[in-house]
């Protein structure tokens, strides 16, 4: 492709002033859009035709293989009419497998253009209902996410379908404070650091008072940052300096850990800047390779180009080279990475004939070491939206990248994964919420031991004011996070469900994992690091909290039972001894169960209720009873440091026995009980109250 920036004189001057007065780099160039993208927008809203069918289980249906689009990077758009007009007829006739077999085959034959058109869409509408009515769930869920990936027009009801679908598979984050809750219980554990905060600056040694971001880690034992920083002020061209003689441009830096595993001082890397702009710097694994970007070079294709350079025995770079027209574009180019085996480069592009704003593109180095035309990365990975960042990790088969659209989001741009089997692309998912926020996440590294997350983080969406940041990698960003661990929280005896939140600790390696909510159904579940010990905390309203250590080695679903506070409960371990009042040390386990949910739980009260044995006298039972409850409840207000009045004590003796006249040594020891009843402060109970007891009721 010719060069677009060869021309002399008044025009060339207006050109380079305009560019270079725009932030190119972290803000890249609007560009006008191709006709059909301005014809989708336009009919945006304009919705989905087919007649929804109610969903069903035919008997012996056809599973489909998942969808594959071959002619992804061979056509921009394809059309047979022919199929078409047997599609329709099948539909007329209601020849139900007959229309999904042949809808299937037109789908799986677009061009990036059919993903473009809101007619080509509502046949994927009408691939993913069909499949739904015949019971081909998982061929519905593939295609109902490429819909909402893609579609430009109205997708309610294709969402509403999805989220049928997948009512007991998409995760459920809790609120972010609900991380924060079990951090003092954190600090209880002697294998765990609870953090002080999410997400750490990198301090003033890497980052500016200007944006600094785009990074990749390099050198032994990857001891080295290199990232791009707009914070150098010189002059950007020579004819400039009569319109602004210092302007701020984009560079690359290095930072070096020292030996106190602190970023020293970060310098620019000089042999590779230039009076242009610098960015997005990615190391090759020996570190004798660097690819950058470099942004509007009179030489170069379009706004930005991709070049590499090498390094020489003396530690200087050799003089950048463009990687050429069968990469670089028109366009604005960027982002490049290499994969785990590196002969693959993946980088970023708003070149028209994607998907999106920017899209992600890969080129694959052939047998003589040349790199290979750039290809669309296809339409898993790529969306109506923009993707950024592609970063495949070092030792694992795993793609992250950046994107303004998905199933699950948090901010604008967030960080999403996709795991890579026998060269396709799984599904992204969304790191979580202790990585994405309300902001945008990209421009990031993770570290070759996936231990460490580096990234550019704005505080505001939008916010082009960047800043780089540390975090350990949590759990739902890691790249070997395979085994799922399930459970089901529900009360054994009735089967009622629970709400609540659900925090796993590793135990293990200090990793961090989001909290998630319990489903309407009672169920959980989490994606883990095999053979590791983990703190399973689950906390709700309704239920006593459960703390249980689990050692995961493969899959593995548990049953939860679970407590309710609404009913009377007692512990076997609470069972004094014949005449005594006094506590035993094995009860206090227990009662420490207690003692949590009230000192969380301000808004409920307790009722203990002691219970004694048919043998003796009865008013000796209730006075022994009562005692029994009183040492329980001095217990809880001691240890719990609460008021008097959340805890009433109550003695029936042996007026309320389990066993009605006992005869054996185990029927008496059912009815010799204490029982909890622990109630709303709201709820207004019935309670027998004595001078010992500074109760307050408030109308």
């Amino acid at each position: 492709m010719g060069n677009i920036f060869k021309k002399e004189g008044i025009l060339l001057i207006l050109l380079l002033t305009i560019l270079f007065t725009s932030p190119v780099f972290a803000q890249k160039k609007k560009k006008k859009k191709n006709k059909k993208v301005q014809e989708t927008e336009k009919n945006e809203g304009s919705g989905l035709s087919i007649q929804e069918f109610q969903p069903t289980k035919v008997n012996n249906v056809v599973k489909l293989p998942g969808l594959k689009f071959p002619n992804i990077n061979k056509i921009p758009l394809y059309q047979n009419n022919a199929l078409l007009a047997q599609i329709a007829r099948l539909e007329r006739n209601k020849q139900w497998e007959e229309y999904r077999e042949l809808l299937y085959k037109y789908v799986t034959s677009f061009g990036i253009n059919n993903f473009l058109r809101l007619e080509d869409m509502d046949l994927m509408w009408r691939l993913a209902n069909v499949s739904e009515y015949l019971g081909d769930r998982a061929l519905a869920k593939e295609t109902y996410r490429l819909l909402l990936r893609h579609n430009r027009g109205d997708i309610k009801k294709a969402l509403a379908h999805y989220e049928d679908l997948t009512l007991f598979d998409k995760p459920l984050y809790a609120n972010i404070d609900d991380y924060y809750r079990l951090v003092e219980k954190r600090a209880l554990i002697d294998t765990l650091t609870p953090p002080e905060d999410v997400l750490i600056e990198m301090g003033p040694e890497v980052n500016s008072d200007f944006s600094d971001y785009g990074m990749t880690l390099g050198g032994e034992n990857q001891s080295q940052l290199l990232f791009t920083s707009n914070r150098s002020e010189r002059d950007t061209s020579e004819f400039n300096k009569q319109f602004n003689p210092k302007k701020h441009n984009e560079n690359i830096y290095i930072s070096t850990k020292t030996d106190y595993d602190m970023w020293g001082m970060a310098e620019p890397l000089e042999t590779i800047n230039t009076n242009y702009n610098e960015g997005s710097p990615f190391l090759s694994k020996d570190g004798k390779t660097l690819y950058f970007i470099r942004c509007m070079t009179p030489e170069g294709y379009g706004d930005c180009d991709i070049y590499y350079s090498k390094k020489n025995e003396d530690g200087t770079w050799d003089e950048a080279v463009n990687l050429g027209s069968k990469i670089n574009s028109y366009a604005w180019d960027s982002h490049p990475s290499l994969s785990m085996t590196e002969d693959t480069l993946y980088f970023a592009s708003d070149r028209k004939g994607g998907f999106g704003s920017s899209d992600i593109y890969f080129s694959v180095k052939d047998s003589k070491g040349e790199w290979g035309k750039a290809k669309n990365i296809g339409p898993f990975i790529n969306s109506r939206g923009s993707e950024l960042s592609p970063y495949p990790h070092v030792k694992y088969p795993i793609l992250y990248f950046s994107s303004s659209v998905g199933i699950v989001n948090f901010g604008g741009f967030d960080i999403y994964k996709s795991f890579i089997v026998d060269g396709e692309f799984s599904e992204p998912k969304n790191v979580g919420p202790l990585v994405n926020g309300s902001g945008d996440e990209y421009y990031f590294a993770i570290d070759a031991e996936a231990k460490q997350l580096y990234y550019a983080k704005s505080k505001v969406k939008g916010n082009p004011n960047l800043d780089m940041q540390s975090f350990p990698l949590p759990m739902e960003a890691k790249p070997n996070n395979t085994v799922r661990f399930s459970g089901r929280v529900v009360e054994p005896t009735t089967g009622e469900v629970f709400k609540g939140v659900v925090t796993i600790i590793d135990l293990s390696d200090r990793v961090e994992v989001a909290p998630k909510k319990i489903r309407d159904d009672g169920s959980f579940d989490f994606e883990l690091i095999n053979d590791k010990k983990y703190l399973l905390v689950i906390e709700g309203d309704n239920f006593f909290q459960i703390e249980e250590i689990f050692f995961v080695d493969g899959d593995k679903h548990v049953q939860i039972p679970a407590v309710s506070v609404n009913s009377s409960l007692s512990f076997a371990s609470i069972d004094f001894d014949p005449g005594s009042a006094k506590l035993k040390p094995e009860m206090e386990n227990n009662l420490h169960l207690v003692i949590d949910f009230l000192v969380k739980h301000s808004n409920y009260r307790l009722i203990v209720t002691g219970h004694t044995d048919s043998d003796g006298n009865h008013d000796a039972n209730v006075k022994l009873s009562k005692e029994r409850a009183v040492s329980i409840k001095e217990f809880i207000i001691n240890y719990g440091e609460l008021t008097n009045d959340r805890v009433i004590a109550d003695g029936k003796g042996d007026y309320q026995p389990i066993v009605k006249n006992p005869t054996t040594a185990e029927e008496k020891r059912l009815n010799r009980r204490v029982e909890f009843k622990i109630f709303l402060d709201e709820y207004r109970i019935s309670v027998p109250v004595d001078d010992n007891d500074d109760i307050n009721w408030e109308d």
